[in-house]
């Protein structure tokens, strides 16, 4: 898929409203805009995990380059201050690259220039080059660096004692203050000390989100390099000491792997692309111990247990990480507590928070999968001690109000605490309360049954295994009895014994999409239906009915107002995975029901080439034209859409044979004692 975007042309909105992204496999990560104007806070050249994958800093906000022509400075960057866009180096952008990194090329009369921006693996360090492609004669390039050194979440304020040490005449460190971590930059050019601090920055995607959106920017001076034809110079930042001729050859090595030959599949190279984004080195940092293994969005959100477990297939196993698949798995586990997995891994790099009731469930499927995937015996044993565990202190009741009734279903009841994937709130307000029996709640718990049921069959714990299946049944006869709105020919959202949630939500998917459907095969047919009127659209997947009075097709405004559509109308591409799933055991997976899957994914691979940069939002508006919102990447939704993709369209085992991958033939389900028996 082409990366390449013709600038020359582009209204200046257009351009500032494509975000592009890179990071460094730590957590860390670089994103702004194509012209480099930083419109979310978020926004920074050199993004640092200090703690990895957490407590993210920026470091690095952006550069202020000047090219010297015959004595006349020529601006190439870009910043809005209030009232006005200084300088407009748009004006002479001709070309912008998202990958395999991040590249511009300005140009000018007699002149262009190229500008590159590498992440180190690995590392907290940006390598940002700049090569003179076209020229008569040798240009000087005046760069300032300007630093916010503050978490990602604040705003830097003028204030006094930011200086800056030699430690060579091209290697300088800014050291640490009491509000300000320590910072180290490099170069292959003059610096010349000239502190100054650059006021007003506006970044206008915080203003319209409702948050503070003006940020003062502090320079330690500016370096001059010489640039020569056909030759490039480099500037380099870190939050480390930095040996200069190291990180160069570094970049220049990763930009030759990332160019490496693609696969025959183009669509599936830039799914997996955007899936390495999110992926974390394994022992990344001083608690690699407790670190999740995977990013789940940027830039802003905070690692999710509920968002990992849900991309676990796409990120991991499509892509054959399955060593970090297990890595991740086996830190989930040894997290577990009264039954529950972690629902969030705190910015500041706290102790996780338990706060989802699915979560748990999510990793039972996730263990599935990964053994339908590697048929890696000793670690689906090991696993699934943990499986039992949580099945156990569900049945027998655990924290967040979980319990089981009579009839075998599943309910959460937290008075404040929205325990399931619906879990916007602003203060006090639980915008979508779900408490009670969710849909999805008791899907994941009838799949849990029946892959710890055929899991305790195949390792020797038959007695076990017929305990969970007749178990299972009972739920399943519950759930087609309690949770069918005949209707509307679809599940209720919520039943409770006050009353039933006929609100018409995308949660009943996984009454089909799972490995086991609780829901009764002869209403598959008819769920899918209603889901395709009211809800689906090209780029996902609706939150609620356009018919629903509660419906809010818009995203956007202040905090309260995209809470209320976030769940309530908001259309999710990772709820395409389930549908298409659905639809696919429904239809079966014969070529005219793999052609369909894939003109439903069509819009959201355009996008990822297009508008996206390379990656996939959170969400879209339910409402026509549907504009991206949330954040800018969203590993559930690269990864379903990569799992649905090589799954569905393209038949798993033909795709990862391309790639020199093997899918082991583990899926046939085991059968009990009882059922030999009758056999």
């Amino acid at each position: 898929m082409k990366s390449e975007i013709q600038v020359e042309g582009l209204a200046f909105e257009e351009m500032i409203g494509r975000e592009w992204l890179a990071t460094n496999g730590i957590g860390g990560y670089a994103s702004s805009t194509i012209p480099s104007l930083n419109t979310r806070k978020y926004h920074g050249l050199l993004v640092a995990a200090m703690l990895p994958p957490v407590r993210r800093m920026v470091l690095v906000s952006r550069i202020e380059e000047t090219l010297w022509i015959a004595g006349t400075p020529v601006s190439l960057d870009c910043n809005e201050y209030p009232g006005v866009i200084h300088p407009q180096g748009h004006l002479l952008l001709r070309e912008f690259r998202a990958d395999p990194c991040p590249s511009w090329i300005y140009a000018g009369e007699g002149w262009r220039l190229q500008k590159q921006l590498r992440l180190l693996s690995g590392q907290n360090t940006v390598v940002v080059s700049y090569t003179l492609l076209e020229s008569a004669g040798p240009l000087d390039l005046e760069i300032r660096p300007l630093l916010a050194l503050r978490g990602m979440h604040e705003l830097t304020f003028q204030r006094n004692g930011l200086v800056t040490e030699a430690r060579s005449n091209r290697h300088h460190r800014v050291p640490p203050t009491a509000h300000t971590p320590e910072f180290f930059f490099a170069h292959d050019g003059r610096f010349s000390e000239r502190p100054d601090w650059y006021l007003n920055q506006i970044y206008r995607r915080e203003v319209e989100r409702g948050y503070a959106g003006l940020e003062d920017l502090w320079t330690p001076g500016f370096i001059r390099l010489r640039l020569l034809p056909g030759h490039a110079a480099h500037f380099v930042g870190s939050a480390e000491p930095i040996d200069f001729n190291k990180a160069i050859e570094l970049a220049d090595r990763q930009h030759v792997v990332r160019t490496a030959a693609p696969s025959p599949d183009p669509a599936f190279d830039a799914l997996r692309r955007a899936a390495e984004q999110f992926v974390v080195s394994a022992g990344a940092g001083a608690n690699a111990d407790a670190a999740p293994l995977c990013s789940t969005g940027f830039p802003w959100p905070a690692p999710s247990g509920r968002d990992m477990l849900i991309a676990f297939t796409g990120l991991f196993l499509v892509t054959g990480r399955y060593d970090q698949a297990k890595s991740l798995l086996l830190t989930f586990a040894s997290q577990l507590r009264n039954g529950l997995m972690p629902s969030r891994f705190p910015e500041d790099g706290g102790p996780p928070e338990y706060s989802g009731a699915d979560i748990s469930l999510w990793f039972v499927n996730a263990v599935w999968d990964y053994f339908r995937y590697t048929g890696d015996q000793p670690t689906t044993k090991r696993l699934l001690d943990v499986v039992c565990q949580i099945l156990d202190s569900y049945r027998q009741g655990t924290d967040l109000g979980i319990t089981v009734d009579a009839d075998s279903l599943l309910a959460s009841r937290a008075p404040g605490i929205p325990t399931s994937w619906m879990d916007a709130k602003v203060n006090d307000w639980v915008i979508t309360p779900r408490v009670g029996r969710p849909v999805e709640l008791n899907a994941l718990w009838y799949d849990a049954q029946r892959i710890a049921a055929d899991l305790c069959g195949r390792f020797g714990r038959e007695d076990r295994a017929d305990s969970l299946t007749e178990f299972a049944g009972r739920t399943q006869n519950a759930f087609n009895i309690r949770f069918w709105n005949p209707v509307a020919e679809c599940c209720f959202d919520v039943v409770e014994e006050h009353g039933n949630d006929p609100s018409i939500r995308p949660n009943q998917l996984l009454a089909i999409s799972l490995p086991f459907a609780v829901l009764s095969p002869d209403r598959h047919a008819k769920v899918l239906e209603r889901v395709r009127l009211d809800l689906l659209t090209p780029h996902g997947v609706r939150t609620l009915s356009m018919a629903d009075s509660c419906y809010q097709g818009r995203y956007g405004g202040g905090v309260v107002s995209r809470d209320r559509a976030h769940h309530n109308g908001a259309a999710f591409p990772w709820l395409l995975g389930p549908y298409i799933s659905a639809l696919l055991k429904v239809r079966g997976r014969g070529e005219t029901s793999r052609q369909q899957a894939r003109d439903l994914l069509r819009p959201c691979l355009e996008f990822l080439a297009g508008q996206g940069l390379g990656q996939l939002c959170e969400l879209f508006d339910g409402d026509a034209p549907q504009s991206p919102g949330g954040c800018i990447a969203s590993a559930p939704a690269v990864a379903e859409v990569i799992r649905t993709y090589a799954e569905e369209v393209l038949g798993l085992n033909a795709i990862l044979a391309t790639c020199g991958m093997v899918v082991e033939d583990c899926i046939a389900p085991a059968r009990s004692k009882r059922a030999r028996n009758r056999a």
